[in-house]
């Protein structure tokens, strides 16, 4: 049964999509690059109406229908390029660096649980899992290292998976209405899988975490199984 929930109401600030177009030195088919938009776009069951997505192996489909990420984050990483050297040519100036559909302040992974259900506009959304950065951010901040910080900072942005189609436009609320896991934050479930990562007790917990995408809730009984972490390292830099 859901927790009754106290009043968790914000604007989406800005709404983005992107065409497939060749990314990285290889010139890979990828959708990270999104632009704003003003229009009123269909939410369906894959996600924003004119979206896509070059890889839908590993991005897109029903469990990654839209990627929402917090623009709360985006001061720190200015300093982090900053302190690394790195030149961005202007990718944090707006919403979008890390491809997110959603853009949004005073929501991030501290506030937000699995299986919590937003109001989006006229849709249903329903969180599934957090992101797991993978390579291409590398090519997208012009630094090597920008995968793994944002695994580390656990600042990965999350995805929803949607339970009622609808439509949606810069300036609706994305509004709480049911929180049924309210003891699992995304920062606790990314501290589990990148900190804590062999927290046995956890990883059961996160194992029969109803609402949790299938492939988390497996990566979980994989370590509790084989009592190791899976490699990271191809995700990480492509190699």
């Amino acid at each position: 049964m859901s927790q009754p929930v106290s009043i968790l109401r914000v604007p989406v600030a800005a709404l983005l999509t992107g065409a497939v177009r060749p990314f990285g030195p290889k010139g890979v088919p990828s959708g990270i690059a999104k632009a704003t938009t003003r229009a009123r776009l269909r939410v369906t069951a894959t996600g924003l109406e004119g979206d896509g997505q070059g890889d839908p192996r590993h991005h897109g489909g029903p469990e990654k229908a839209l990627h929402h990420y917090a623009f709360d984050h985006y001061p720190a990483w200015r300093l982090t390029l900053h302190d690394q050297g790195a030149s961005a040519d202007g990718v944090l100036d707006a919403p979008g660096a890390f491809g997110e559909n959603l853009s949004t302040t005073s929501l991030t992974e501290a506030d937000v649980c699995i299986g919590d259900r937003f109001r989006l506009g006229t849709a249903l959304v329903e969180v599934s899992q957090a992101r797991q950065p993978c390579w291409k951010l590398n090519h997208r901040f012009g630094f090597a290292g920008m995968s793994r910080a944002v695994q580390q900072s656990l600042r990965t942005g999350w995805y929803y998976r949607v339970l009622e189609t609808g439509d949606v436009a810069a300036g609706d609320m994305l509004e709480l209405v049911a929180r049924p896991c309210p003891g699992w934050s995304l920062q606790r479930l990314l501290q589990v899988l990148y900190v804590d990562r062999l927290d046995y007790a956890a990883l059961e917990e996160m194992a029969a975490l109803a609402p949790l995408a299938e492939n988390w809730r497996k990566l979980a009984r994989q370590r509790l199984e084989r009592r190791e972490v899976e490699a990271m390292e191809r995700r990480l830099s492509g190699e």
